[in-house]
């Protein structure tokens, strides 16, 4: 495939770090050849101040918010903003620094067969050259031969539509990279080690960094569920220390419940058993390392918090993803929330007359035919008229009651009533209205579509990591239209555009 131009744009996840403006400089740096579109996502759920970009990405970067679901959810949120015919899709995390010529060398990198779905970047950590590296260190040194970690991964965007992008179930930074990888593989592409190089700098923490980590034991449960007990091999992921934490847990806790029946010599045995262990996995952090007297501390104080941590998070995990299937495919689109003024219905502005209600043409049987298919339909709508005292809650209800009769009644309704001004998380833009409509319906947000009739809409499910139609009324500015992913002329093409509708 050299000789052919490839077309990608860069997906960063963040929530705001410093490191963010390092990124975005570095990429602005990178060389010649940079990406035609780069999606930076919020995944703050109070989104916040971000950096400037850099000259060099200016009318280049967009920002989208993903609610604070996540960074599988938030990478889901910006590949799915991301213009049509961008071939390629490259991931890159807020924390890393590019090389400079990583753009060129990206480029090199995608211009692969056409059975190879995905192209990992080389990860390179730099650890101090004075000393030996700390616990977490050498943790983080870990990326750099992990396999298809999004620090810098590139998918190529017909590889993530079959797979139905990132798992929304891993919630951390950890696994939901894998999971995609082995799924990506398992439909048929090859994923491969590209030239590119990126810097993975190791990130400040705190000294219990150890022990919140252990909540990825969880996530291990899931990936067991649904990749089967080889799923390490298959992953190229390290064995853990399950099983030496669960004998020291056990032993700890039989060492207290000996002592609370007056067992003393039970009580003693299991205690020294506990402490046999905890003082290996201790050693076994500290050799090493640094061997200072702060990272000894630490070592001593998580080595004893760390067991219980990890087998509480397992059994947590195990409940939790008891009965967890396949992540949905393809379009799976299980429920249509649609805007009410402009959309649903003629726009009367702050309308508090149920008398005033008039259904745009077809939009009546547009919901019915989707109900007979067994899609479920509700309604997301802003109603700053409340905030501003131009209409009341119950004029807003009244006119909703009306929408309601005429259409055959909704399975769900979302009204926000207040004003831009109010910071509010459920006001379109943000996701809070399609996120609390889509677990009252009990789907998934990736297995719901917003139609609407503004750049709001829009944002608010792409947000939502749902999907989004946009039908233009004469309101429609231009900059919403071609910014939209998908634009439709009424109801009836925004549904057979989402693939619900024969």
């Amino acid at each position: 495939m050299t000789g052919r131009e490839v077309s990608y744009a860069v997906v960063v996840p963040t929530v705001g770090r410093p490191s963010l403006r390092t990124m975005l400089e570095s990429l602005a740096a990178s060389g010649a050849g940079l990406p035609e579109q780069v999606v930076v996502v919020d995944d703050r759920a109070r989104p916040g101040e971000l950096p400037t970009p850099p000259q060099a990405l200016a009318g280049r970067l967009v920002v989208r918010r993903s609610g604070g679901r996540g960074p599988a959810a938030a990478r889901n949120v910006g590949w799915r903003a991301v213009e049509p015919g961008r071939e390629w899709i490259v991931f890159v995390d807020d924390d890393v620094v590019l090389g400079r010529d990583w753009a060129a060398g990206l480029r090199a990198d995608l211009a692969q067969p056409p059975d190879v779905g995905g192209v990992q970047a080389r990860i390179t950590v730099p650890l101090p050259a004075d000393r030996r590296p700390t616990d977490w260190e050498r943790v983080t040194a870990g990326l750099a031969d992990a396999a298809w970690i999004t620090a810098d991964m590139a998918y190529r965007r017909a590889a993530l539509v079959q797979a139905g992008g990132f798992d929304e179930r891993f919630p951390r930074a950890f696994r939901e990279d894998a999971d995609l990888a082995l799924r990506v593989r398992r439909n048929g592409w090859r994923l491969v080690r590209g030239s590119r190089g990126t810097t993975h700098p190791v990130r400040p923490a705190d000294r219990w960094v150890s022990v919140r980590t252990q909540a990825g034991n969880g996530d291990d449960v899931l990936m067991r569920r649904l990749h089967g007990p080889g799923w390490r091999r298959t992953a190229q992921a390290p064995a853990g220390r399950r099983r030496r934490h669960l004998a020291i847990t056990a032993a700890g806790t039989l060492a207290v419940a000996a002592a609370v029946a007056r067992r003393p010599a039970t009580a003693a045995l299991a205690a020294a058993l506990w402490a046999a262990g905890t003082g290996e996995l201790a050693w076994a952090r500290i050799a090493p390392g640094p061997r200072n007297r702060a990272e000894v501390t630490t070592m001593l104080l998580t080595s004893v918090a760390i067991p219980p941590a990890a087998i509480w998070h397992w059994l947590r995990g195990g409940w939790r993803h008891r009965a967890a299937g396949p992540w949905p495919t393809g379009p799976g689109v299980r429920a249509v929330l649609f805007d009410r003024d402009g959309t649903l219905v003629h726009d009367v502005p702050y309308n508090g007359d149920p008398d005033a209600v008039r259904p745009v043409d077809g939009a009546v049987e547009v919901v019915e035919r989707l109900r007979d298919l067994g899609v479920r339909t509700g309604v997301v709508t802003n109603q700053s008229g409340v905030a501003r005292g131009l209409l009341s809650e119950d004029d807003v209800r009244r006119v909703n009651a009306r929408v309601d009769q005429l259409f055959g009644g909704f399975d769900v309704w979302a009204v926000c009533p207040h004003a831009e001004r109010d910071g509010c998380g459920c006001r379109k833009p943000s996701p809070g209205m399609v996120l609390d409509a889509a677990a009252r319906l009990g789907v998934a947000p990736a297995e719901v579509a917003v139609v609407g009739d503004i750049g709001a809409d829009v944002r608010a499910a792409q947000a939502a990591g749902a999907r989004a139609v946009l039908v233009p009324t004469t309101q429609t500015r231009t900059d919403e239209i071609e910014a939209a992913p998908l634009v439709a002329r009424d109801l009836a093409e925004a549904v057979r555009l989402l693939g619900v509708s024969p």
